[in-house]
């Protein structure tokens, strides 16, 4: 075996334990064997790192747990609300090992679109972005509320927020998007789509092209009419919630 083959041997060996960790978050040993086939036994000294699977049984335990692991209920049952009923996903954005595997789920996901570069907003954007831009293997740019010390133009987009009827401006140093990108949009959470339209409008102004937009969390449906839903590019959303009265 050449050293390439050999390394991607043990890189496809350490996925297949880090997703089987991942999923031991909300499913059972039990669970967990039904799902693959292997003994509960094998499954915990997977797990606490006592050895590794094959290769051959790594790439089988990844297509199994593929196709029976349901990351939309792993994020619901890591979102916490307040008494408000405010939005906590603090242990979504820090969860590495999650937030790898949406990555990848977003790179499939987008199987056949050229992406050369990710934007987000700071803050709460930016740990997915990472993770995406990282799976794709491209750049990733993020705007922020306000002007960066050192950077002298900016692309400026001003905007609304409705539900506290204040103007946000965002900036993003000229240049950082070029014509010839295919730039993928993403946001950890989104509710009234004011702030994805302006990620929208700073492409756009730069002459780039839109390869998507992609919402770990969104809160209803009518964001995507504020975005364009009529666009040529996909929307998507990988967990939505109701809309609070």
């Amino acid at each position: 075996m050449s050293s390439e083959s050999r390394y991607d041997s043990i890189k496809l060996q350490i996925r297949s334990v880090e997703f089987l960790r991942l999923a031991k978050e909300v499913y059972s040993y039990q669970e967990l064997m039904k799902l693959t086939g292997i003994p509960i036994t094998v499954l915990n000294r997977y797990v606490k790192g006592h050895i590794l699977p094959s290769p051959e049984r790594a790439a089988s335990i990844l297509s199994k747990l593929e196709k029976g692991y349901d990351v939309a209920r792993h994020i619901k049952e890591k979102l916490g609300f307040d008494k408000g009923g405010f939005l906590d996903n603090t242990k979504i954005v820090g969860d590495t090992l999650l937030l790898r595997f949406i990555a990848n789920h977003v790179v499939q996901m987008l199987a056949g679109r050229r992406v050369s570069k990710v934007l987000t907003v700071a803050v709460d954007g930016i740990p997915l972005a990472v993770h995406i831009a990282d799976a794709f293997g491209v750049p990733f740019m993020y705007a922020k509320k306000d002007k960066e010390i050192g950077v002298t133009s900016f692309i400026e987009e001003t905007y609304t927020v409705s539900r506290a009827g204040i103007q946000v401006s965002l900036y993003l140093p000229k240049g950082s998007i070029e014509k010839r990108d295919s730039v993928l949009i993403t946001d950890d959470v989104v509710r009234s789509g004011e702030q994805l339209k302006a990620l929208v409008n700073m492409v756009k102004k730069s002459g780039a092209e839109i390869a998507g937009i992609f919402v770990l969390i969104a809160v209803g449906e009518r964001w995507k009419k504020e975005v364009d839903e009529s666009s040529e590019y996909a929307i998507h959303s990988l967990v939505t919630l109701p809309e609070q009265e």
